[in-house]
């Protein structure tokens, strides 16, 4: 009976020397695969390149060659310039002579952008490559915590991280820089269209009317010529809108403004007459950089 119990004693002595030195249960963790990373590096930074400002379709050229039968002021029309900017770039001084031969800088810089002109600007998307860099994401790192169910609510329920949001890139993306294209014009007076324009007969269109009737500012700007100096218009005038559009109005029986004026769409510039013409009419012509258009394509909307 005593061998038996002694026998009894030694294996529960030895039975707890084992169970102290076995390792306890390993603990699993179940944190997100990515848990603990703070950047994605399948992301990268999108860079826009601006493509700079420049002026396109613009056919002036730089100088011009004076020949007989010019003056700044058909040379300052023609171009689509003020003649006292190409006067001033040319150190000419009033009453602005000129030769037949003499080479004019008709770059006046008044008359240009601050940043160079006039059409659409691009953005496009530049392809992400090595080069560019990475977006810094800033996020807490993941928690190592043993698994329970409170543990796994928690991820599941959390606030998805930015890199599983999508990221939206606009391409092709188009931005008209020039708004003297985007103008608002208006009938210089009442009346019906006697002769059309035509490129090579015609610069513009002649409105019949009667003496004295009101000539109205097509579109608001500042006066760069009143007077008579050009041959065949008459008693003249001429209001720059913007680097781009200048409007004439000729044969005015009375002019009622004064070069440098600001003047506002559709105010009263003068009064229609038939100076160098046989007929009492205005003769109406807008040109863009100088060149002639048709202007019922801007007002014929209007009628």
């Amino acid at each position: 009976m005593r061998h038996t119990l002694a026998l009894l004693s030694l294996g529960f002595i030895l039975n707890l020397a084992a169970c102290s030195t076995s390792p306890p249960a390993p603990v699993i963790d179940r944190l997100p695969a990515n848990a603990g990373k703070n950047e994605p590096s399948n992301i990268k930074k999108q860079s826009v390149m601006v493509r700079p400002l420049y002026k396109a379709g613009d056919w002036r050229p730089d100088t011009y060659t004076v020949k007989k039968g010019d003056n700044l002021y058909s040379i300052g029309l023609e171009f689509g310039y003020y003649y006292k900017d190409i006067a001033q770039a040319n150190n000419i001084s009033a009453p602005y002579n000129i030769k037949v031969g003499q080479v004019l800088k008709l770059n006046a810089g008044k008359d240009k952008p601050l940043s160079t002109d006039n059409s659409a600007v691009e953005i496009n998307p530049i392809k992400p490559d090595a080069s560019l860099v990475s977006i810094n994401i800033s996020e807490p790192k993941g928690v190592r915590e043993p698994y329970s169910d409170e543990a796994l609510n928690k991820v599941q329920t959390s606030k998805p991280s930015i890199a599983s949001q999508p990221v939206e890139v606009k391409t092709d993306t188009k931005v008209m820089a020039d708004p003297s294209e985007n103008m608002e014009w208006s009938w210089p007076t009442k009346g019906k269209v006697v002769a059309n324009f035509n490129e090579s007969s015609n610069k513009g269109v002649d409105i019949a009317g009667t003496l004295g009737q009101p000539v109205n500012a097509a579109a608001p700007g500042r006066v760069i010529y009143s007077g008579s100096d050009l041959r065949g218009y008459g008693k003249l005038v001429i209001i720059k809108h913007n680097p781009n559009y200048l409007s004439v109005y000729a044969h005015n029986n009375q002019i009622l403004v004064k070069e440098g004026q600001q003047i506002t769409l559709g105010q009263k510039i003068a009064e229609m007459g038939s100076t160098d013409s046989n007929i009492v009419k205005l003769h109406f012509e807008i040109r863009r950089q100088g060149k002639s258009v048709d202007p019922l394509k801007y007002l014929a909307a209007l009628q």
